[in-house]
Formats: structure tokens, C-alpha cells, sequence
């Protein structure tokens, strides 16, 4: 479910298949690889296919919350996360695609939650719909009643940031946008920028002079990018 590539670390989830102790080793592992380079790398998210029928058959909560728990991690690398999608994404797929820092689909990506016991499944990519597409009539519609977003729908949503029928093209601009900023770097900012819809301004305060008083130091000992 990994893979390398030069300057990446290319991790392909297939939404078809249920959340296993599998995909969650290698999510972690691949999150462990990047934690631990010396040099700066990017990540790559591949994501297609939507699970159909019982495809919970099997599922607990911990197996659930393990994979969740190895989403956020992915959510929080010291890394810009790039994912590209094509064809209906749901299920796992959809997680990592809403985990991941910049997105671009296909023309024909649909963004589906999948259905259990008769009604959209409740994990957290619901969550992270919301928390980026708001209460719209169409994210209503997607987690009420299981209504897919179209990628175009998406896309005036902000919850895919393009949409291409040249997606290798458009991972090479992808690349290009991500490389400007340090990973670790990126990480505060992201957190940042997660934090401010739910912190209080005071709250917020300290967390914004400390990555200020960094980004100062690094100016004055010469180490900016």
C-alpha cells in the first residue's frame, strides 16, 4: 500500500476494502519513514474506489479508532501531504483524501460516504466535511442521506482544491506549491490554521508569538527558506 518515489513517499489506499490492521501498519509505517528522513520529502496519497454491500462485516470500534488514530497521524507529518483521486473515492479512500493538505481529483471523482446499517457511515470524514465545507445543502445532503458530491461540487466547496484531467501534471504543480515551505514549518502553520476555527483569540495568542519568535530566530541566524 506504500511505495517509494524520488523526493516521495506514495501511499495508495483502495476505498473498496474496509479499514484492516493491515492498511493501518502501512499508513503507520509510511508515516514512520517520513518522521525519520533526514531530508525533506512530500507525501502522496493515491485514492480511488467506494465499498459497496457489508462491507463493515468484521469491523470493531478499536479497529476503527486504530485507523483513525493513524489518519491524524497522517493529518500531522512534518510533511506537505498531496492526494489525488479518481473515480468514486469513499470508505478509507475518503478519509485519506480529507486528511491530506492539498487535493486534486478527476472530472468523474464522486466523494461518497459509505453506508452502514441503512445510513451514511459516521466516521470522521464527516467531521472533516463539515469542519471544511460547512453546513452546505449538498455536505447535508452527503451525510444525512448519502447524496455524492461531484467533483465539481466539491471543488466550490474547498474541499478539493483542483480538479484535472491531467493528474500527473497537476501532482507536478502540486509538488512545486508544496516545496516552497519546510516540513516542519508546514506542520506548525497547519496546526495553526486547524486550531483557529475551534480556539478562543487568548487561547490562540501564545501559540501564534512562539511560531512568530521561531520564524524570527531562523531569520536572524540565517536559516529561513
Amino acid at each position: 500500500m506504500t511505495a517509494p518515489s524520488t523526493g516521495r513517499q506514495v501511499i495508495r489506499i483502495d476505498g473498496t476494502r474496509p479499514p484492516s490492521a493491515g492498511l493501518v501498519a502501512a499508513v503507520t509505517a509510511a508515516c514512520e519513514r517520513v518522521e525519520d528522513r533526514g531530508t525533506p520529502t512530500r507525501v502522496v496519497v493515491e485514492a480511488s474506489g467506494a465499498p459497496d454491500g457489508e462491507w463493515t462485516r468484521g469491523l470493531t470500534p478499536g479497529l476503527v479508532g486504530k485507523w483513525e488514530r493513524a489518519l491524524r497521524r497522517l493529518e500531522r507529518l512534518p510533511a506537505a501531504t498531496v492526494a489525488v483521486a479518481t473515480g468514486d473515492c469513499g470508505g478509507t479512500a475518503l478519509d485519506a483524501l480529507l486528511a491530506a493538505d492539498h487535493r486534486v481529483v478527476s472530472p468523474d471523482t464522486r466523494l461518497v460516504l459509505p453506508v452502514a446499517a441503512g445510513a451514511p457511515w459516521p466516521g470522521m470524514a464527516l467531521y472533516r466535511l463539515v469542519r471544511e465545507g460547512g453546513g452546505t445543502g449538498a455536505v447535508r445532503r452527503a451525510i444525512l442521506f448519502g447524496a455524492p458530491l461531484e467533483a465539481a461540487d466539491a471543488l466550490a466547496l474547498h474541499l478539493v482544491h483542483a480538479v484535472s484531467d491531467d493528474l500527473p501534471g497537476a501532482l507536478e504543480a502540486a509538488d512545486g506549491l508544496a516545496g516552497r515551505v519546510p516540513g516542519a514549518e508546514l506542520a506548525i502553520r497547519r496546526q495553526l490554521m486547524l486550531d483557529a476555527s475551534s480556539v478562543g483569540f487568548e487561547e490562540a495568542l501564545g501559540a501564534h508569538l512562539a511560531a512568530c519568535d521561531r520564524a524570527l530566530r531562523q531569520t536572524d541566524a540565517g536559516t529561513a527558506p
